[in-house]
């Protein structure tokens, strides 16, 4: 079965073909991923704000400035398209077929081509929130990404999310491998992209443990061992 078409709920019903399709809810405690673990307290929401690194106009001059040997994870469809129309599939894509919450052109939506990938991922999130659904889907994601180190092929995957992606960037950089890049959108300036190492790292986990909600649940989904 192809992947559903983009932005549109799956049905969960899974099938056969190249790609897995599939309803990110293996950690959703019944609620179908949806219930929120961590909300943005709106005394943060400036602190998210602040880009995490140098800020690209040029999809090319990003790739050229990138030396992490890691997989790249593109948060944001006009971020991916970019990428893409420089050549660079990234390894993990994370849509909404929104752009400043104004729907993507068509040109963009449809460069999205979701059915190229090897991983399909559907799953709902609402604004300010990161749900178990998206966690799960995002770990799932990564640990395709990375392959399992044994030869197995590392494979290239896609979240489509029902509702908006924009906080996913900050648990991308907390729980991306060591050598990974995350790359996304700063409203009005360009892309930005953020080397994963240790201090990136530092800095993502503070954001989130300065959500509200559960943390402990958080790092579970996203396979992050407490200090």
């Amino acid at each position: 079965m192809s992947p559903p078409s983009p932005h549109s709920p799956s049905d969960g019903s899974g099938g056969s073909g190249e790609n897995d399709d599939a309803e990110a809810t293996d950690g959703d405690n019944g609620d179908g991923g949806v219930g929120a673990v961590l909300t943005l307290p709106e005394e943060l929401r400036e602190a998210f704000k602040e880009p995490f690194g140098p800020v690209f106009t040029d999809a090319g001059a990003l790739l050229d400035a990138s030396e992490e040997p890691g997989p790249i994870v593109a948060v944001g469809d006009v971020v991916t398209y970019h990428l893409l129309e420089a050549g660079r599939r990234p390894d993990v894509a994370v849509l909404d077929g929104y752009t400043e919450r104004t729907p993507v052109a068509a040109e963009i939506e449809a460069g999205a081509d979701t059915g190229a990938y090897d991983i399909y991922l559907g799953v709902e999130n609402p604004a300010a929130t990161l749900t178990a659904g998206i966690l799960d889907a995002l770990a799932a994601a990564l640990a395709g990404a990375r392959g399992n180190g044994d030869g197995e092929k590392a494979e290239h995957a896609v979240i489509d999310v029902e509702g908006e992606e924009d906080l996913v960037t900050v648990p991308a950089i907390a729980a991306a491998p060591e050598g990974a890049s995350v790359v996304y959108g700063q409203p009005g300036e360009g892309m930005v992209r953020v080397p994963v190492e240790d201090s990136t790292r530092e800095r993502a986990r503070e954001l989130l443990e300065r959500m509200d909600g559960d943390h402990e649940r958080a790092w579970e989904l996203l396979g992050i061992v407490g200090d």
